[in-house]
């Protein structure tokens, strides 16, 4: 029967307990992923499957039927085979057939077993997750209760008092709107860096499991996420990013753990790319990204209506909210500003034809231009102080979107120019100052804590009054050594720079070639949104450190596909068919002095006598 087997043993990625009998329908265990890997550590594996050759709905990670076993050692058996028979003693005392004063030890036992087992079976992830959580320890104890950026105190403002904000959508602060009955940046601190963990798991689990790349081979991928010290202090500052990049490999990894998705899962993937939409604006080319994907995988009509409707259904509800609110079906007053601040470095208003006046005031000659794209928005000394009334308003948003297009559509290779050069500035192997330094030190751990702003919010308040409302209490970091001195060491050396996340896009895109003719499979998917999340950015709006950091896990999973067997084996044969081209030139019968046998070596005989 499929699905079972005499001797079976199950585990989640939360790394439950392990029971006799069928795995769950797509579960993903580390367990399974390590027998689907082919028994990579040397036990007997379970039958893993190639891309494609899912039938019946039978194969890991299926959605149409079907269960997946493990065998195991008989020894991982032995307390499974103890609990069952003790279950029938009508003496026992409890469900497990363990007696009431023992039951407590056998279960702690028992897990004490499994996750060794699970981590003997994975030692170098185990190895890598373990120092990954000690880092984050490590860093919550060094700044405590949470580390700020400028922007955490509009969603702390949103969060104490909900309403559609003009400038960002509202997805993080629903989250810190979901923990703020608890009254602690400790919590939220603990909850974003779990997400980067689960990251790192998700990266591990589809390798091991989906694409059956050896365990160390599977871990080397994760890495970056889990220690790249820049994504450690990102996961410790009140920002959206690490929500963001949690719910869009959450996406990819569901999408990409089944062979043939249903429905069901079309709808989940789409309900977390609507989420994400929600925390950061450019969710929306993530939910392109992933309908693309679908067409060119012929996923058919289903799926791809499931996904799109499940992803509108709370965007359209967020944007129902912003016109009760605001008068207009929109999520943000900003897209069209931070277009205008893309253009501001060039747009030259003497080749823009039929400029209507409204919008004369934005225009700046060259020599008056302020040093970044970026001034164009926050700088003082901004066009867009000229107008009057708020700077994120849908006046000044319509007319800095008409300004910027114009812009563009006169002056295209200016702007392609730009561009560029932003995409380009990720892979620089320096890491400079940039945009200014009160910005860059944000995404440093500090030696000395800075107090809490007192700007006042847009609507009132107060930023440092927002923080204390939600601690209820002193909310300002405080600096604590000598856990922050080893955050500060580490971060100094032990982060990726630009040059190697070129690196990690090269292979990635390295490994769709061996399989052109699908557009590279399923690394399509990862590696397009990795580089569509780096674009983004440079298109609309600015470089800024922070936006790089979320297409690494997408980046570093795509890279790892590319040693799929499956690849390996393509460029195995190409290899051979490479190497045997010039002898299949020559044709039959025609020898070369190299494919000759070699002549007996001559000797000298003795003169005759």
């Amino acid at each position: 029967m499929a699905g079972e087997s005499p001797r079976g043993t199950t585990a989640g990625l939360g790394l439950d307990d392990a029971t006799q009998g069928h795995t769950p329908q797509g579960g993903t265990a580390l367990a399974t992923a390590d027998a689907a890997a082919g028994g990579a550590d040397g036990r007997p594996g379970a039958a893993s499957t190639r891309d494609g050759d899912a039938r019946d709905g039978d194969t890991p990670g299926s959605t149409t039927g079907g269960t997946a076993t493990v065998p195991v050692p008989d020894e991982d058996l032995e307390g499974a085979g103890r609990s069952g028979s003790a279950a029938a003693d009508p003496e026992s005392g409890d469900p497990d057939g363990t007696p009431d004063d023992e039951s407590a030890d056998s279960r702690r036992r028992r897990r004490g077993r499994g996750l060794w087992e699970l981590a003997r079976r994975h030692p170098a992830f185990s190895v890598i997750i373990a120092t990954a959580a000690l880092l984050r320890v490590i860093a919550m104890l060094g700044y405590q209760p949470v580390m700020f950026f400028n922007d955490s105190f509009d969603y702390l403002h949103v969060a104490t008092d909900p309403y559609p904000h003009p400038l960002r959508p509202d997805g993080y602060s629903f989250l810190l709107l979901g923990l703020k009955p608890f009254h602690s940046f400790v919590l939220v601190a603990a909850v974003q860096h779990l997400m980067g963990l689960a990251m790192g798991v998700m990266i591990y689990a589809l390798l091991r499991r989906k694409f059956r790349l050896p365990g160390w081979g599977a871990a080397l991928a994760a890495a970056p996420v889990l220690l790249d010290a820049y994504q450690l202090q990102l996961e410790h500052l009140v920002l959206s990013d690490t929500m963001f990049t949690f719910l869009v490999m959450s996406a990819v990894t569901l999408l990409l753990w089944h062979d043939r998705p249903s429905w069901k899962i079309g709808a989940a993937v789409g309900l977390i790319v609507g989420l994400a939409w929600l925390t950061r604006s450019v969710g929306m080319p993530v939910l392109l990204g992933v309908l693309v994907y679908m067409l060119i995988r012929r996923s058919g009509w289903k799926l791809l209506a499931a996904t799109l409707a499940a992803c509108m259904l709370p965007v359209l509800a967020y944007m129902g909210w912003y016109q009760a609110e605001s008068g207009k079906f929109a999520i943000t007053e900003s897209n069209g500003i931070f277009l205008y601040a893309r253009v501001y470095k060039f747009a030259d208003c003497h080749q823009m034809k039929d400029l209507p006046v409204s919008e004369y005031p934005l225009c700046t000659e060259p020599a008056n231009r302020l040093p970044n794209s970026q001034d164009g928005i926050w700088n003082s000394q901004s066009p867009l102080n000229r107008y009057t009334g708020t700077r994120f308003s849908p006046e000044n948003n319509a007319l800095g979107n008409d300004f910027a297009k114009r812009a563009i559509v006169a002056q295209p290779l200016d702007y392609l120019r730009v561009v560029a050069h932003d995409f380009f500035r990720v892979f620089r192997w320096e890491r400079t100052v940039f945009p200014d330094p009160a910005t860059y030190s944000q995404y440093e751990f500090e030696r000395k804590s800075r107090p809490l702003p007192d700007w006042h919010m847009a609507g009132g308040g107060i930023a440092s009054a927002e923080a204390r409302a939600y601690e209820r209490g002193e909310a300002r970091p405080q600096v604590v050594e000598p856990f922050a001195g080893v955050a500060r060491g580490y971060q100094d050396v032990f982060y990726l720079r630009g040059t190697m996340i070129g690196v990690i896009l090269l292979v990635g895109l390295a490994g769709l070639v061996p399989l052109w003719r699908r557009f590279g499979g399923e690394a399509l998917l990862p590696w397009t949104l990795a580089t569509g999340l780096l674009l983004a950015p440079a298109a609309t709006a600015e470089f800024d450190y922070r936006y790089v950091l979320p297409a690494i896990p997408l980046a570093a999973l795509a890279a790892g596909t590319a040693f799929r067997p499956e690849a390996r084996g393509t460029v195995v044969a190409w290899t051979r068919r490479l190497a045997a081209l010039p002898r299949a030139r020559r044709g039959p019968g025609k020898a070369t002095p190299t494919d000759a046998a070699p002549e007996p070596p001559k000797t000298s005989e003795p003169p005759a006598s």
